[in-house]
């Protein structure tokens, strides 16, 4: 078997005769080699190995086992998914049996039987690379249903695996948020995910005349009215087999609201002009930027239409409510007008983008969206500047009320940091490291310690 050139072997023996051994008889894979705890863990950082090989007595006190506990718990701690063998004496099954129960791989009794300890290796090997290998495909499959969805903020991602959770039924769906949230976006993405064969079929109930609405919802026949010289099929029957979105559905007239409450309960829908019942099998979604309570309130919309809608209601929080969100879109903007317009390669300055942090983004995602595509037909340089996108200058802003718990603190400026420098490397984990002086390991367990995909 070939080894990866990123993913050595670490052989951790401080017997440098035994540890010429071990290194000769694994020969067929890339190793590094270390002789104790520092040394491990140092070696461990600058490779990043994908298997170990470790004998439990190291130095100081060889006779005791105590540092090579210490030392698997740090390799551990630095990448879980790493796969430890722990060389261990012949009668030390207990040790050897505990650090399973600590995380390692597996164990082999000195003296080890070179054929067998590489089939163990080999086996680690394979193991490592099948965990890895998935791992990829379950974040291709999650792209794959939120291709345009750029985020990191833990709020979106929550509602993006609730998406996927209903995605499956035929539960109908209301997605609330501001104007320019992405609810479309969302609603395309809860569409794919459904696999459903039919059509995504969407319709801005605001932007067409109450006159026209209706006919445009169900259809009409030929004659219905003036002008209705053929049968038309309406937005519902065109998602037939598919989605129907229905977007500003708080703009909805009454008289269309109690027409759309008879096909939710009846799942059949009437064209203009015509008699004859049409069953439709279609997921509806609605959207709004309204408060569709107050609505209800004052008599707008009707109560049991919305609790039909509201099934499962989504609410899409502001753009600036979304932890390092911003940048992270900019940067992906950038590089989509950049590409579009041919201006190469175009990156934000520095405090292009502390202005984006600070800006509150009352338009959302599409007033981002906008500014970067003026800002990369404007810009001069190879950056894009605050000036170019002509968000005001950064004043002081009095310091937001502070909690002084210790370990809230630290894991909300943990989260910030680590946040804010993905969205500034683009996802570069790499760079992302060196930025924030730790290892790659140490910052993919920080990740996931704190949930940050």
């Amino acid at each position: 078997m070939s080894t990866p050139r990123h993913a050595p072997l670490l052989i951790v023996e401080d017997d440098l005769s035994l540890q010429k051994q071990l290194k000769w008889s694994l020969d067929r894979f890339e190793s590094v080699v270390a002789d104790d705890v520092a040394s491990a863990v140092l070696q461990f950082r600058r490779h990043t190995p994908a298997v170990v090989t470790m004998d439990l007595g190291l130095p100081p006190d060889r006779d005791s086992v105590t540092e090579g506990f210490k030392c698997l718990e740090k390799l551990l701690e630095l990448d879980p998914t790493a796969k430890v063998i722990v060389l261990t004496g012949q009668n030390d099954q207990d040790n050897a049996l505990r650090a399973i129960r600590m995380g390692a791989y597996d164990f082999l009794a000195k003296p080890v039987d070179p054929d067998v300890l590489a089939l163990t290796v080999e086996r680690a090997y394979r193991l490592y690379e099948l965990q890895q290998e998935n791992r990829r495909l379950q974040m291709q499959q999650n792209s794959d249903v939120f291709s345009g969805l750029v985020t990191r903020d833990p709020g979106m991602q929550k509602i993006c695996r609730m998406i996927e959770r209903v995605a499956p039924s035929d539960a109908t769906v209301l997605l609330l948020g501001e104007s320019g949230t992405g609810k479309e976006l969302l609603a395309q993405g809860l569409h794919d995910a459904s696999r459903r064969k039919g059509r995504f079929v969407a319709i801005n109930c605001a932007a067409i005349p109450e006159t026209l609405l209706e006919s445009e919802l169900f259809g009409y026949e030929k004659g219905a009215f003036t002008g209705a010289t053929k049968t038309t099929i309406g937005k519902i029957e065109t998602a037939n087999g598919g989605t129907l979105m229905l977007d500003e559905i708080g703009d909805l007239p009454m008289p269309l609201q109690a027409k759309l409450l008879r096909f939710l309960q009846e799942r059949v829908v009437e064209r203009v002009g015509g008699r004859q019942e049409i069953p439709i099998d279609v997921r509806v979604i609605g959207a709004t930027h309204q408060d569709l309570k107050s609505k209800i309130t004052s008599g707008e919309f009707r109560e049991d239409l919305y609790y039909r809608l509201a099934e499962i209601v989504v609410d899409i929080p502001p753009l600036r409510d979304r932890l390092g969100d911003a940048v992270l879109l900019a940067q992906s903007f950038l590089r989509r007008f950049a590409t579009e317009q041919r201006r190469g390669s175009l990156s934000l300055s520095d405090d292009a983008m502390r202005r984006i942090q600070a800006y509150a983004w009352p338009g959302n995602v599409r007033e981002l969206q906008n500014l970067l595509r003026r800002a990369v037909i404007m810009a001069d340089g190879a950056q894009v500047t605050g000036d170019d996108l002509g968000l005001p200058a950064l004043d002081d802003a009095d310091a937001p009320e502070q909690s002084f718990d210790l370990r809230t603190v630290r894991e909300k400026a943990e989260r910030e940091a680590v946040v804010t420098v993905l969205a500034r490397t683009r996802g570069n984990v790499l760079k992302a490291a060196e930025m924030l002086g730790v290892s790659r390991p140490t910052l993919y367990d920080l990740m996931e310690r704190l949930q940050i995909k």
